[in-house]
């Protein structure tokens, strides 16, 4: 067992935290290994939380993380595929609800997904966008390469690009970026195409057109046609012959039929060359969770197998996992931190120590419940219930903490005024336009 690439994780991890580190990660560890905790202040509960729980509120109010330099770290410890594999990335977006939080800036509409049919399912929070390495088969354990929150100012797709960009110039290995339909969008595929991609799987909104290579001039009078015919998901007269098509089977041995249209291109942008793929799941129950016809669009590499990669878009169910996990097991939304800046470190934290069940999983034994069945792969969960035993052979770069004897308080007079209060952000935020080749 070879502790040591996991043991300079945490020290380079360390060399981040720029002040307050020792108090940010005690709050690693604790997260780490309080398992029962539901409730930000129970983390301080923790014997890895060397401090009292005051100090978890202190350590988001003063810290301060080098983002940069923690997202070189996070590339270098990444569990790299194996050689000749590709590696598959995913971006997406998750929102954290703050509707009352009036003394919280920077807040924006939120969409709330799941729920019953109703008139207006939108609260108000901020939006956190993560791009992550997503494992071979759907599950919870994803590897956190970059996550960034949305500000009002920007828009999802701007920063999907920004982080895409940083992990091409950070990371040798050949990476494919998998996105659902929220990225459906001119300005970002000619952007991405200009990336050091393998290339991008987007999935597809039905009312696309799309338009095949020009005809030849025919001497006719007038300019001579600039597109050719259309192509569009939801007519099917628009489809005509298809580029290829093959049948595979999933991972459950049910049969996919995968069709696809090369040498595409948008009237927008005509210099932009694009396939565009259809997957059929003949035993799918055609609903919006398990839709029976899925269109995509990939914007790379032309001479691709694309009958694999349409398979692959099934690993993006992963980051949905992970977020779950985030969300439900690790407390990512529970803190009630009153400022942005204090609830993106916290948002690190949280990444952190998914990061550290990833390269801790074949560390330990996992521990399961009396419930939970031995011939099921291992869950980050079972393997964090086994954090304990791992941490003291692991040791902690942190110092133990220094008694200051009591504070002496507020200094008498001092008269303490309301907190500023916020209203939400209503305005949308303009995509740049877009710039012709």
């Amino acid at each position: 067992m070879n502790l040591n690439p996991l043991k300079a994780f945490r020290h380079a991890v360390y060399q981040c935290f720029e002040r307050a580190g020792d108090a940010l990660f005690n709050t690693i560890d604790a997260l780490l290994t309080e398992d029962r905790a539901r409730s930000f202040p129970e983390l301080s509960l923790s014997p890895y939380f060397e401090r009292r729980w005051p100090s978890l509120y202190e350590a988001f109010e003063d810290g301060r993380i080098d983002e940069a330099q923690l997202k070189r770290v996070l590339v270098t410890y990444l569990p790299r595929p194996v050689a000749g594999q590709f590696l598959w990335t995913g971006v997406d977006t998750t929102g954290i609800a703050r509707p009352k939080a009036v003394t919280s800036k920077d807040r924006s509409a939120q969409r709330v997904h799941n729920l019953p049919k109703c008139d207006k399912p939108v609260t108000y929070g901020w939006q956190f966008s993560t791009l992550v390495a997503l494992p071979q088969t759907p599950s919870s354990w994803t590897y956190v390469l970059d996550q960034q929150r949305v500000s009002t100012g920007t828009s999802a797709s701007q920063v999907a690009l920004e982080q895409l960009a940083r992990l091409c110039t950070s990371c040798s290995a050949p990476i494919i970026g998998v996105l659902d339909r929220a990225y459906d969008a001119t300005w970002l595929w000619c952007q991405l195409s200009a990336l050091s991609l393998k290339g991008c799987l987007i999935r597809l909104k039905l009312n696309r057109c799309f338009y095949r290579a020009a005809p030849a001039p025919t001497g006719a009078r007038g300019a001579p046609r600039k597109d050719g015919d259309k192509l569009q998901p939801n007519d099917p007269a628009t489809h005509g012959s298809p580029s290829g098509q093959q049948t595979a089977q999933d991972a459950q041995g049910k049969d996919i039929e995968i069709t696809w249209w090369q040498r595409l291109h948008l009237k927008e942008a005509r210099w932009l060359q694009l396939s565009v793929i259809r997957v059929v799941r003949p035993h799918a129950r055609n609903s919006e969770r398990d839709p029976r016809v899925s269109w995509f669009v990939w914007i790379g590499d032309q001479q691709a197998n694309l009958g694999e990669i349409a398979l692959g878009y099934v690993r993006r169910l992963s980051q949905e996992h992970g977020y779950r996990f985030k969300k439900q097991a690790l407390l990512w939304a529970k803190p009630r931190l009153r400022t942005p800046e204090q609830f993106e470190r916290w948002s690190y934290i949280v990444a952190l120590v998914l990061n550290h069940l990833v390269l801790a999983r074949d560390l330990v034994e996992p521990v399961l419940h009396p419930w939970e069945s031995i011939h099921q792969p291992a869950t980050p969960q079972q393997v964090r219930r086994a954090m304990n035993k791992l941490l003291p052979q692991l040791g902690t770069p942190a110092r133990s903490p220094q008694l200051r004897g009591k504070s002496p308080g507020r200094a008498k007079g001092v008269k303490i005024g309301k907190a500023k209060r916020f209203s939400t952000v209503q305005k949308t935020p303009k995509v740049p336009p877009l710039i012709h080749k």
